[in-house]
């Protein structure tokens, strides 16, 4: 490494014991990190391929006003998405304001009163509980007359496929699949390990909507899990699919009859997906598809990165050193509230953006407990973008995720490792 290089890290505030520790880490992964890079490349070659099967054009990148009657960008986009998901469908709009917003509407869409949704994988996310009634909250689907019940993962993380079998009953319209963690350990399952999910729960019921969460997944792997048997997969744009520009947005991908019904709820019965102007976000909609493959691995980096350096000080991280990736989420298990704290304080220090601001817990609606959020982002909540948060509460758990570069992803663990330091909680 050169000396201007350990300059620069020594002026943003990187001793050279912690530089040298995160290099002798980096070293270490050379090997994995090809890995990521093939996978990377093949996706990339997979949006392009989708964007010149749909001949995008100049015009697709022009913005559209009032209704949007007729606008060929979104409506080309929502082709370039169906296509390299491999659905019949796709709703990518900027009216859909965050994944839990795409999620609500995917399931509102698609139960009605009567119906019952399972979770086969545990609790979902803490916003959805709010959504489908786990916790009372007005205007959710169980003031609807939709019921729920969950079967829960067997203590190795694994399916109980005989309690999810006892769970499908006549009412069971809609499965939803979270395949990330959450604010959990579990591990993240694998699109090979959901297609198996969804083909054993087919069996048994057949016209039964397999639905999965796939935040923090595309473009991981090869394969999403429209590919190995979900009925429709949903993600929010501020995560992996928009490649870091996406300012708003989020997407439903699937068979036709079921993006249609959630079209149908998010604008009304009748209209659908005939309305809903793009303003002037079809060019970085567009243009962050493209970079998501790149971005994505960028992030998938850092996130090895931070599980080789925080497992080698002792500390549990899901998923390990050295297991394979099926989402950007890397897991740390402080035990303390000041080691979250400390770990989210380095890596606001290390945004660009907002870096002098120090983040502390706060009652963050859909939360059950003060959570802390550090995201210095040109796009505020966007955990593509360098980003970790956590739940105050046992086992004081830090979840990091992002970086539009790896560059940054890597310069970002180094400053939490920095002020972990600085804050005593951890010696070089």
């Amino acid at each position: 490494m050169s000396t201007s290089i350990e300059r620069m890290y020594g002026t943003l505030g990187i001793s050279p014991e912690v530089l040298a520790f995160g290099r002798e880490i980096e070293a270490s992964l050379k090997e994995r990190f090809e890995k990521i890079d093939n996978v990377a490349e093949y996706n990339q070659l997979k949006v392009l391929h989708a964007m010149q099967e749909n001949k995008v054009s100049e015009a697709c990148l022009y913005p559209s006003s009032g209704y949007g009657y007729n606008d060929v960008g979104r409506d080309t986009l929502e082709a370039v998405y169906a296509t390299a998901f491999r659905t019949e469908a796709a709703l990518v709009r900027p009216l859909i304001a965050c994944g839990t917003h795409a999620l609500a509407i995917a399931l509102a869409g698609n139960v009605r009163p009567g119906d019952e949704i399972l979770s086969p994988v545990g609790k979902p996310y803490d916003t959805l509980e709010e959504v489908i009634g786990i916790r009372p909250s007005k205007g959710s689907l169980a003031e609807y007359g939709v019921t729920y019940r969950q079967v829960e993962l067997l203590e190795d993380g694994s399916f109980d496929y005989e309690a999810i079998r006892a769970a499908i009953n006549e009412r069971t319209r809609l499965v939803e699949i979270q395949r990330s963690k959450g604010y959990l350990t579990r591990p993240t399952f694998s699109v090979a390990q959901i297609g198996e999910l969804i083909a054993f729960i087919k069996s048994i019921k057949p016209d039964v909507i397999c639905m999965v969460d796939n935040c923090y997944g595309e473009f991981v792997e090869e394969q999403e899990p429209s590919e190995v048997g979900a009925d429709l997969i949903v993600g929010s744009l501020i995560k992996n699919p928009g490649g870091g520009l996406a300012p708003i947005g989020g997407y439903i991908a699937g068979k036709q009859e079921y993006v249609d019904n959630a079209a149908y709820r998010l604008t009304c019965p009748g209209l659908g997906r005939e309305v809903g102007a793009s303003l002037g976000v079809n060019l970085p909609f567009f243009q962050g598809f493209f970079l998501a493959p790149t971005v994505t691995a960028g992030a998938l980096k850092g996130a090895i990165f931070a599980a080789n350096i925080y497992e080698k000080l002792g500390f549990s991280v899901t998923p390990d050193s050295t297991q394979e990736r099926h989402d950007i989420i890397q897991a740390v298990q402080f035990g303390t509230p000041e080691g979250v704290i400390a770990f989210c304080q380095g890596i606001q220090a290390a945004a660009p953006v907002d870096s002098y601001v120090a983040p502390e817990p706060w009652a963050m609606p859909g939360y059950d407990s003060d959570v802390i959020m550090a995201a210095g982002a040109f796009v505020q909540g966007s955990s593509i973008e360098l980003s970790a948060d956590g739940p105050i509460k046992p086992p004081y758990t830090v979840y990091f995720q992002g970086g539009l570069t790896w560059e940054h992803a890597r310069f970002g663990i180094l400053m939490s490792l920095q002020k972990l330091c600085e804050a005593g909680i951890v010696k070089l």
